[in-house]
């Protein structure tokens, strides 16, 4: 016979993967219902809290925010909803990582690029501490680009590495 509560606080956590100090804020975020106490006071989850705490945990691995779960949850526990709704949230969500990955992807080009300059030796001189302090460094003895870091694409705010060859 499979065991479906109630559990107290600890064991609803461990049952759903979340902490109970975020199953505490869940229910202060309202996203849980309040639930049935003991005489004594301590909280007690049944089977359909640690539903809601996995589709919680599950939506905040895929970083939604908790703004977005407010709404998620209250579409999934809506059954009469219409799916326009969910695919709106997730299709903006997607937008959001996607310009993440392209704003890391630069940083990430810029940061290789003067990986690629800095000797790594015992000289004092390094064009990677040189570009955090400036904004901006040259990179002569390998002819490489300079790199503008505070460059920004207007079209849509995001940051772009500008490249000029060095004589």
């Amino acid at each position: 016979m499979a065991d479906t509560g109630p559990w107290n606080i600890g064991e609803a956590a461990r049952r759903s993967g979340v902490s109970a100090k975020m199953v505490r804020h869940y229910e202060s975020l309202g996203l849980l219902p309040t639930v049935h106490r003991t005489d004594s006071g301590y909280r007690q989850y049944g089977e359909r809290e640690v539903h809601t705490l996995r589709f919680i945990r599950r939506s905040r691995d895929l970083g939604f925010s908790m703004a977005e779960i407010t709404e998620l949850v209250k579409l999934w526990q809506n059954r009469r909803r219409s799916s326009h709704e969910v695919h709106r949230i997730a299709s903006r969500h997607v937008e959001e990582l996607t310009r993440k990955l392209e704003e890391m992807e630069a940083m990430r080009r810029t940061l290789q690029h003067l990986v690629d300059c800095c000797h790594g030796d015992d000289r004092p001189d390094c064009p990677i501490l040189d570009e955090l302090e400036s904004g901006g460094h040259e990179c002569r003895e390998h002819g490489h680009a300079r790199v503008e870091s505070a460059a920004v694409n207007a079209a849509g705010g995001h940051p772009v590495r500008r490249a000029s060859r060095v004589a």
